[in-house]
Parts: C-alpha cells; sequence; structure tokens
C-alpha cells in the first residue's frame, strides 16, 4: 500500500499516538560509522526539540535507523512566541532566531495579527508532525553526508516506513526489539554496550555523558498507559524489568566469568519456555501482569521472542491489542476490501506462541523473512 497508515486519533489529547519509524540506506549499503552514527542522534535530538515530538526509543546501525517517535497534537491555540523561538533554537543559528524574534516583536508592537500568525505558520506546520519530522531529519542528514563525503543524491532507500504502536506492552516490547538490533546483528552481546541506541544512552550516557533524553523516552515507552510522562526520575522503576524484557535478568557482576553467566541465563529462560508450554502450569514468578488485560506475560520468554526479527514490527502497519488494531482498521476501512470484516491478524513465526493474543497485527503476512 503506496499511502502511509496514520492513527486516526493523531489529534487525541488523551491517546498517546506513537509510530515506529524504519529508513535504509540506498542500497543498503554499510554508510555510518561511529561518526555518522553519532551525527544522527545530535540533528534527531535537534529535531526532537524544535518539533515537539518525542523519541521514546531508537537505534542505528550501519546501514538503517529505527525510530520509535511519540507525536502529540498541537497545544489548543498554537504555541507562544517564547515557545516559538525556544524550539528555532533547536534546530537554527543564533542569527536566525534573532531575526524571527525582531520580527515578532515588531509585528507585537503594531498590532499586525496577520503577520504575526504568518510567521508562526512559517515553522507550526513541520511541527507535532510525523512526516515533517522524518522528512526533515532524513534531509539534513542527508546533506551532511554528502558535504562530509563530496557526494551528492539521496542518502535514504525510498520513504521511510512506519507502523502504529498502541501504548502499553506493545509499545515496552517495539521499545526493546529496537534496543536489541545491535544484538541480532551479533555486534555485541549485551545492549548496554551499543552507544547508538536508547539503552545504550540511557545506560552510559549520551554526547554529554547523562543519558537523560534517553531514560526519559524509556519511561515513557514503558509505563505511558499508566499516565507516566518524560520522567527520567523513574527510571530505576523501570529499568529492571525492562532488561528482563532484552533478555538481561541476571545483572553484571565484576569477576563472573561470562560463560557462567550465559550459562545462568540459558537455563533458566530454558525452565520458563519448558513451564509455559505445559497444560496448567503456574505462572513463572518472573513473569510480569499486564494491567491492561489481566493477563501474566513471562518476560524472558518475551526476550527469546525479541531475539528473532519479527517482521510485523516492521511492515505491520498497526501493532497491538485486537481492540485497539480493529479500531484502526475502522477507521481505513476503505482501503481495504469487502470480503474483510476486521482488521486484527494473530502473528505467525517467531511471534506466535509468545505473543499469544496479547499483540495483533494489522496486516497478515504469510511470512517472515531471515
Amino acid at each position: 500500500m503506496s499511502k502511509r497508515f496514520l492513527s486516526p486519533w493523531k489529534d487525541s489529547r488523551e491517546k498517546p499516538v506513537i509510530y515506529h519509524c524504519i529508513s535504509r540506506v540506498v542500497e543498503r549499503r554499510f554508510a555510518f560509522g561511529d561518526l555518522e552514527r553519532e551525527q544522527f542522534r545530535i540533528i534527531m535530538r535537534m529535531m526532537e526539540k524544535f518539533s515537539g515530538c518525542r523519541v521514546l526509543s531508537y537505534c542505528v546501525m550501519s546501514n538503517h535507523v529505527h525510530v520509535l517517535l511519540e507525536v502529540p497534537p498541537m497545544p489548543e491555540g498554537g504555541i507562544s512566541d517564547e515557545e516559538l523561538l525556544k524550539r528555532l533554537g533547536g534546530l537554527y543559528s543564533e542569527a536566525i532566531v534573532k531575526e524571527v524574534a525582531g520580527q515578532l516583536q515588531e509585528a507585537r508592537e503594531k498590532g499586525l495579527t496577520e503577520w504575526t500568525a504568518e510567521i508562526h505558520a512559517r515553522y507550526a506546520y513541520r511541527m507535532h508532525d510525523l512526516s515533517e519530522f522524518m522528512r526533515t531529519l532524513m534531509q539534513r542528514m542527508t546533506r551532511w553526508y554528502n558535504r562530509q563525503n563530496q557526494r551528492t543524491g539521496t542518502l535514504w532507500e525510498d520513504r521511510f516506513k512506519s507502523v502504529i504502536v498502541e501504548s502499553g506492552i506493545a509499545a515496552r516490547m517495539m521499545a526493546a526489539y529496537i534496543d536489541l538490533n545491535p544484538v541480532r546483528a551479533g555486534m555485541v552481546s549485551d545492549p548496554a554496550q551499543y552507544r547508538w541506541s536508547s539503552y545504550g544512552e540511557a545506560v552510559g550516557g549520551g554526547a554529554k555523558g547523562n543519558g537523560k533524553k534517553a531514560r526519559e523516552g524509556l519511561v515513557r515507552a514503558c509505563m505511558s498507559h499508566k499516565g507516566a510522562g518524560f520522567e527520567a526520575e523513574k527510571w530505576k522503576e523501570v529499568a529492571k524489568t525492562y532488561r528482563k524484557l532484552l533478555g538481561l535478568a541476571l545483572e553484571r557482576k565484576s569477576g563472573r566469568a561470562s560463560e557462567e553467566v550465559t550459562a545462568a541465563k540459558s537455563k533458566r529462560l530454558q525452565a520458563v519456555t519448558q513451564k509455559s508450554i505445559k497444560p496448567g502450569a503456574k505462572p513463572d514468578p518472573n513473569a510480569v501482569k499486564q494491567e491492561d488485560n489481566n493477563t501474566v506475560l513471562p518476560e524472558l520468554e518475551m526476550a527469546a521472542m525479541l531475539g528473532h526479527r519479527i517482521r510485523y514490527f516492521t511492515a505491520g502497519a498497526v501493532i497491538g491489542s485486537k481492540i485497539f488494531v480493529n479500531e484502526a482498521f475502522a477507521n481505513a476501512r476503505e482501503r481495504f476490501s469487502e470480503k474483510r470484516k476486521d482488521g486484527a491478524r494473530r502473528m505467525k513465526g517467531h511471534a506466535a506462541h509468545t505473543a499469544r493474543d496479547q499483540l495483533w497485527s494489522m496486516r497478515d503476512l504469510r511470512m517472515e523473512r531471515a
């Protein structure tokens, strides 16, 4: 389908609007080294400050990028002059911000409301918007990369792909899936070791060494369904559960051989998996209760699933509970044939057993690519 799926509640002030965005380098070249990955993160954070959109999770790989992005609605009545100038400072030079400030001041002093509105509109249309966030991010990265490498032309392969993600377990699992990219690629054994991801930044710090932005995003990804905002102080509460979802149930301890840790994790995961498939088995004590649907989900089993590539997470159009997916389907009914009665489709492949009835997809994908 050429037309992008957009959340039907994108202007809602009550339900979070979250997208998993994926963009690949043209011809899937391995174009990004350490310098390029760091630059992408810098531009991404600049866009975050400018646009009002918030990055919940991200990972910058050698030939593609993942961004889990929350797109809140524009505040009622728009934003103030002060807020506009603050946001412009995140993306534009001091000289441009000063020029815009002078124009706003003159327009206000002369009572020229239409001119004031025009100044705001010049920039506001690119705020609180998925496509504009990704378009500007991709364009700025392309310009920077081309200057560095004396080249011209596009850096990215086609348009970016996006999947609508429900808050709660779907958003939490999507964040972990994104952070596990370098592990699945065999680049690191622990996602904390990868600097250009949300978890790596949250644990080790970003360019400024504090990792606060990344912790805020992961807290929101894991707890937005409980009313949590971008509250870095809740990271300790979130980190333990998130590490389990990443397959890191055992904390790293100095002096312990890596082989011993790996063996212990494998034994524990095997026990959980065997127990989960036995009829009448009791819930695992390491399982976490999902308040949204009163279902116990074994986090280590989920981690095993996320260790594989789940095509639904990048091509499923909409991911979430059955009710959530069907709601999105009802609002995009004209895009499907009359024969299709509902939108929610069970996941297959690696996700079939573990996701069970908790996660559904809009698209019925016939196979998972290796």
